[in-house]
């Protein structure tokens, strides 16, 4: 395939990384922790660690792991926490122990925590007590051997730590009571490690790093194999898209995504620990007025997350009079950056929301805008980064002609070894080397990719094509709207038809206005014909739209 996009790659990024570079993510952890010794790495609640002490409590937390649990390569080690200071020491320990990490939302009902550890083979969890609940519930049915249990306030220390604590068991209620065999504290556990030594496993590049799950929204959670590999070579690809950028050990990236999430992991666990850069953790981003409180606090240069949490911020009292002066720019992935958004961010902050495209069977980037300061919204999602290949083909495999739309498709380093225990599944997904995406795209001229929508979200209006991207993106221009998803609804006449959901900004938002924007925006057959207006949407625990949610409520209604 001819790659003329490479002729459209910003000056100074090369147009191939090497894999092997690092033999595992080892070798980054440690690496970093020599470099910036005394920088702080995480701050949580206003406690900052240092790459120092990132590196010790890791050490001592997998000589735990090696000596105490006798876990080595290849041992499946389950994280179920929020974004708190545990985190990064549990999931750097897990990796110098030569585990692999499998990522758990502690949002899971028990069925999906059953589900995740029965097909993982994870023997041991580290879990913070507010959902030990869940792990009760489902322990029997599991491989779970080993619980490692963790407070909120725990690494806090004592004072403040006590009484978070406190706050939360007693005051908020937020610890359901549990019992469970002989859960070993976390803090414990690192002591234990710290008096037995710790031994660097031999760790290759086709190991297991992760065991990162997806597809929950759409079917049965598969786990997708990442290795170090994979992980090593798209840490190398980020790296040299943001190296004209980013200044190694001068940078504060906001984590507001949870870092069980692959978008966050990557792009602000490893990348910035690799540059040396601080990781502002956001435990409740849901909680914006906290939020906005402590982005106050803080000379702030990097931002990553989705359409929802940008428009959230925005929307928000006191984040226009944040001092935005170091801003460099910020991320959005996960779902499609409105424009709406995007231009009034760039207008507040006074620098660009940049879209990125990725997934977590690429762990996860595969293209991004150049993060130049100066760069603006062009609604795309960007250059494929070096080393990957981007096609767009038709429903034979045949590739498609420059601005035409077809089924998106990945070649590269950072493509999954498949799904675990899956092979039906991958075989799906794999054409040799090439991933099939499931998005529809298309290519301009100059390489720019933009995501046309999901294939499963596509609105078949009298044999129209609709993308329910486009439909959000002009209702999105309207002040008064907060946030919009659009689905198809089954229509006798048409096939299908229309149907968007709004959140309202402005009370005073009718149907009809709905409707007479969208008929100067859209041509007649995208116009909307229902406008249902919601106190909220249903989403991902990353803030993302959930629209089969909608779609499966709205069929329900219809067949009642």
């Amino acid at each position: 395939m001819e790659r003329t996009w490479l002729n459209s790659y910003p000056e100074g990024i090369p147009a191939e990384i090497n894999p092997e570079h690092y033999n595992s993510l080892i070798d980054i952890i440690e690496q970093s922790s020599e470099r910036f010794t005394d920088r702080t790495a995480y701050i949580s609640m206003d406690k900052g660690l240092s790459f120092t002490e990132i590196e010790r409590q890791s050490r001592y937390f997998a000589s735990y792991l090696q000596n105490h649990l006798g876990l080595g390569v290849g041992d499946k080690v389950a994280l179920m926490m929020p974004n708190c200071l545990q985190y990064p020491i549990a999931l750097f320990g897990t990796l110098r122990a030569g585990c692999c990490v499998v990522n758990v939302n502690p949002l899971y009902t028990p069925r999906e925590l059953k589900h995740q550890m029965i097909d993982s083979g994870a023997t041991t969890i580290v879990i913070i007590e507010n959902f030990a609940n869940t792990l009760e519930k489902v322990l029997p049915d599991t491989p779970i051997k080993n619980i490692v249990m963790t407070g909120l306030g725990d690494l806090l220390g004592l004072v403040k730590g006590t009484i978070v604590n406190a706050v939360v068991k007693h005051i908020k209620k937020m610890v359901p009571a549990y019992k469970l065999p002989q859960p070993e504290p976390f803090k414990r556990a690192i002591a234990i490690g710290s008096s037995l030594e710790y031994v660097r496993p031999d760790v290759k590049g086709s190991d297991l790093a992760f065991l990162q799950y997806t597809g929950g929204t759409t079917g049965v959670a598969k786990g997708a194999m990442l290795t170090h590999r994979n992980m090593v070579s798209n840490l190398e690809q980020v790296s040299a898209w943001l190296d004209p950028s980013i200044e190694y050990g001068k940078e504060l990236i906001v984590t507001a995504l949870p870092l069980y999430h692959i978008f966050a992991l990557t792009a602000n666990a490893l990348t910035f620990y690799k540059y040396g850069g601080t990781n502002l953790l956001i435990t409740n981003p849901r909680d914006m007025p906290g939020f906005v409180k402590e982005l106050g606090k803080y000379q702030v240069t990097v931002l990553t997350g989705v359409n929802t949490l940008f428009n959230g911020l925005l929307n928000t009292t006191g984040f226009a009079d944040l001092d935005f002066s170091q801003f460099k720019f910020s991320l959005g992935g996960g779902m499609a950056v409105q424009r709406a958004v995007a231009e009034k961010w760039q207008k507040v902050t006074s620098s660009p929301l940049l879209e990125a495209y990725g997934l977590t069977e690429c762990c996860p980037a595969v293209t991004i805008n150049p993060a130049s300061s100066d760069n603006e919204y062009n609604g795309s999602i960007g250059l494929p980064i070096p080393s990957t290949d981007c096609r767009v083909v038709d429903e034979e495999g045949n590739e498609v002609p420059v601005g035409e739309s077809g089924e998106l498709q990945v070649r590269g380093p950072q493509v999954m070894a498949g799904y675990y225990n899956r092979a039906d599944a991958t075989a799906e997904v794999m054409r040799g080397e090439w991933f099939l995406t499931g998005d529809m795209a298309k290519v301009d001229e100059q390489g720019y990719f933009r995501i046309v929508d999901r294939k499963k979200d596509m609105i078949l209006v009298s044999g129209f094509n609709v993308y329910p991207n486009e439909i959000e993106n002009v209702i999105a221009m309207l002040d008064q709207v907060l946030e919009v998803a659009a689905i198809g609804q089954e229509d006798e006449r048409c096939g299908e038809i229309v149907k968007v959901y709004i959140v309202k900004k402005d009370p005073s938002l009718t149907t009809d206005e709905v409707i007479a924007h969208c008929r100067e925006n859209l041509t007649g057959y995208k116009v909307p014909k229902m406008v249902e207006f919601r106190d909220e949407l249903p989403k991902t625990n990353v803030g993302k739209i959930l629209r089969r949610e909608l779609r499966e409520e709205n069929n329900k209604a219809l067949s009642v």
